[in-house]
């Protein structure tokens, strides 16, 4: 078996790198587990991919340091991990308590912590540690500069001569083996397996009714993709990056817990090979540029949104989002108890959606709702728990959403959603009338000032709406209140058939 490094460096080849998956008898379950999902081996024979096979990116780098996942460790009985050896007494930590611990260490600091061993030479050069630290110390933005680390020490210490110190060799350190330091590397380089890709089982409508519409999807609380409903926007033709950057110019943009302008966060997502890119994700974008918000318009299906009675006191509803490959959205549910819909612009986008009583797999959502823990980036959920769902009585929606397709996401619905490509879109969320006593409990919670979202004033947010409805549509809540409970009294009532085969309801019964 050639060794994973040879393997990785394959990358010279002008094919992808094809993958194969093996296991070691002898090691506990855990670690067959992580043998299982890291272990490579070259193919160069196989025409077809192995069903448990991954393919890398043809860009992918071979890993920096050199560092092999642990399994690798078990098919080398002889080595030694000189993660340990580098260590020393900090050996017994976890890979993530070290990382944790680094992390509250400054950019000199960590200079000065890689002199001292090879094993701390590759943990600080860990490249979560320098983004941490550029996000968290930069006001405006950034340029990124081919790593997080040079983009630190170029964005901090401009004096120093950066080109010339990136000529330099990093050192590669033999024998170091890290699952966790490695899989970050390798979720960052990995190809989406045509199985994660081929399942659709979402219904897709074109041409519908407003009113087929809310009978067969906004009241029974179901997805639905919509076909052709965006036809009429200018965004569709006009929204690619020239169009764009000359039209916002030096506008800046929410990218993550920073403001860029578009030149820098194209720059950044042409270059960054990471787990979690950056997403630009702007809920002010049309009042910064308001040319973007009259580029498109809200189908008809959506065009009933009560909350605009707050005026520029609702909450954030509309957002634009950009990103690369592999940049989305983990497993959440959307603030406030909102339904919303989703616009593709430009690119494509997988969406894997579970209903509002299916937590999915691999998240932990806080018994309040005000947490939701999703430990895993959006790669190591397909890796690890995917497959899983093949076998649940409720398995997910899933499908490819195209440019020129809209998503209609119920509110309550888990949903994650990856970029297969670089992808423009547009999403609004809103309350109609089939969904606004779910709202107004939700904002009413007892916690609710850690449930809502989107505003300044979340305590006061139930009582605001409220009387705005109430003022601008009166009645209107007393009257879906009713039909709620009509509709309650009717699904408990109990039928002639239910009376009569029931034992404990007098003599008269069938049997059988």
């Amino acid at each position: 078996m050639l060794s994973l490094r040879r393997s990785l460096l394959s990358q010279t080849k002008k094919r992808k790198t094809k993958t194969k998956l093996k296991t070691n008898k002898n090691a506990s379950r855990k670690q067959k587990i992580i043998a299982k999902s890291h272990q490579l081996e070259d193919n160069d024979n196989e025409e077809e991919e192995d069903e448990e096979g991954f393919n890398l990116k043809s860009s992918a780098p071979s890993h920096s340091h050199g560092v092999q996942p642990l399994g690798n460790l078990y098919f080398n009985p002889g080595s030694v991990n000189s993660r340990n050896t580098g260590l020393g007494n900090l050996q017994i930590l976890s890979d993530e308590l070290v990382l944790e611990i680094l992390g509250l260490l400054e950019g000199t600091q960590l200079g000065f912590l890689a002199t001292v061993s090879k094993s701390f030479y590759v943990f600080t050069s860990h490249e979560p540690l320098w983004r941490n630290l550029v996000l968290d110390k930069v006001e405006g933005g950034f340029s990124y500069n081919r790593s997080w680390k040079i983009t630190y020490v170029s964005t901090f210490y401009p004096s120093f001569n950066v080109a010339k110190s990136t000529r330099i060799p990093g050192l590669r350190v033999r024998d170091f083996y890290s699952d966790y330091l490695f899989q970050s590397w390798l979720c960052a380089n990995l190809e989406m397996k045509p199985e994660w890709l081929e399942r659709d089982n979402i219904i897709r409508k074109r041409g519908i009714s407003v009113e087929d519409f809310i009978m067969n999807f906004e009241e029974p609380n179901k997805p639905v993709l919509l076909e052709g409903c965006m036809d009429n926007w200018d965004a569709l033709e006009k929204w690619d990056r020239d169009y764009l950057l000359n039209l916002c110019g030096d506008v800046q943009f929410s990218v993550g817990p920073v403001k860029m302008r578009l030149e820098e966060y194209f720059r950044y997502s042409d270059q960054v090979k990471e787990e979690r890119p950056l997403y630009l994700f702007d809920p002010k974008f049309a009042e910064k540029i308001p040319t973007l918000g009259s580029d498109y318009e809200v189908p008809v299906y959506f065009r009933e949104d009560l909350f605009n009675v707050l005026g520029n006191e609702r909450p954030d509803y509309r957002w634009i989002i950009i990103g690369p490959a592999g940049s989305g959205s983990s497993f959440h549910i959307d603030p406030n108890s909102t339904s919303a819909w989703n616009a593709v612009i430009r690119g494509s986008k997988k969406w894997i959606l579970f209903p509002p009583d299916v937590v999915p797999p691999g998240v932990h959502p806080s018994p309040d709702g005000a947490e939701v823990a999703c430990p895993v980036s959006i790669m190591e959920w397909f890796m690890n728990f995917y497959g899983s769902t093949k076998n649940w009585e409720k398995r997910p929606i899933e499908c490819i959403c195209k440019a020129g397709e809209v998503m209609f996401v119920p509110n309550g619905w888990w949903h994650l959603v990856i970029n297969l490509e670089e992808s423009i879109a547009i999403t609004q969320n809103y309350v109609s009338r089939r969904n606004l006593l779910n709202v107004l409990d939700f904002l009413k919670k007892p916690n609710a000032s850690e449930l809502v979202s989107g505003t300044r004033d979340r305590t006061n947010l139930h009582e605001k709406f409220k009387n705005a409805i109430e003022a601008s549509l009166p009645g209107t809540i007393d009257e879906l209140t009713l039909k709620a409970e009509e509709k309650k009294a009717q699904q408990k009532k109990v039928s002639f058939w239910d009376t009569v085969t029931d034992s404990k309801v007098g003599a008269f019964k069938f049997s059988f």
